[in-house]
């Protein structure tokens, strides 16, 4: 765990600057903890979300999330997303018992943030073992890539597909 832990346990103060989060890293990896990264947009909260981070959790001694900020989601899933603001899905996220550290990181991918952190163990959903970002990095510094298995049909795209579904599209409004 690091070390730290016990004073960060209120959402909020799970939600760390980059620079806060390499130097707890450091510290933990000193202490001999296995710290796990992973990261996403985690636009709309699911399942498949909860499933995910806590099998993310259970590889090492503490769990920091590299979340997408809204700009680096828009121009990845387009101009309509995310739904929900990057400090509200960190909330979210901190506020999960699995969920040690939150960390928003503005690039198209983590490469970078992993490149700083180090982590151990690199945790990403068997639907990207084609590519995963910063994999190079934390297999050439010792640590290990573990892959999740996705839960099907549990996708936020899935969730906004039937919220459209039952409620149809917005409606026009005129002032």
């Amino acid at each position: 765990m690091l070390s730290r832990m016990s004073d960060l346990r209120t959402p909020e103060a799970k939600i760390q600057t980059r620079s806060a989060m390499v130097d707890l890293v450091a510290e933990s990896r000193a202490a001999g903890n296995r710290v796990v990264f992973t990261n996403g947009a985690f636009d709309i909260l699911h399942i498949g979300h909860v499933t995910y981070l806590d099998f993310a959790r259970r590889q090492g001694d503490a769990l920091i999330v590299g979340l997408n900020s809204d700009a680096s989601v828009k121009r990845y899933k387009g101009e309509n997303r995310p739904i929900v603001p990057e400090q509200e899905r960190a909330l979210m996220l901190a506020s999960l018992e699995c969920v040690d550290y939150v960390v928003i990181f503005d690039e198209d991918e983590p490469r970078d943030l992993i490149a700083e952190l180090l982590p151990s163990v690199l945790v990403k959903g068997k639907d990207w073992a084609h590519y995963v970002s910063g994999r190079d990095v934390v297999e050439a510094n010792g640590g290990e890539v573990v892959l999740a298995d996705f839960v099907d049909a549990r996708s936020t795209t899935d969730v906004i597909r039937k919220v459209v579904e039952v409620y149809g599209p917005p409606k026009e409004t005129t002032e």
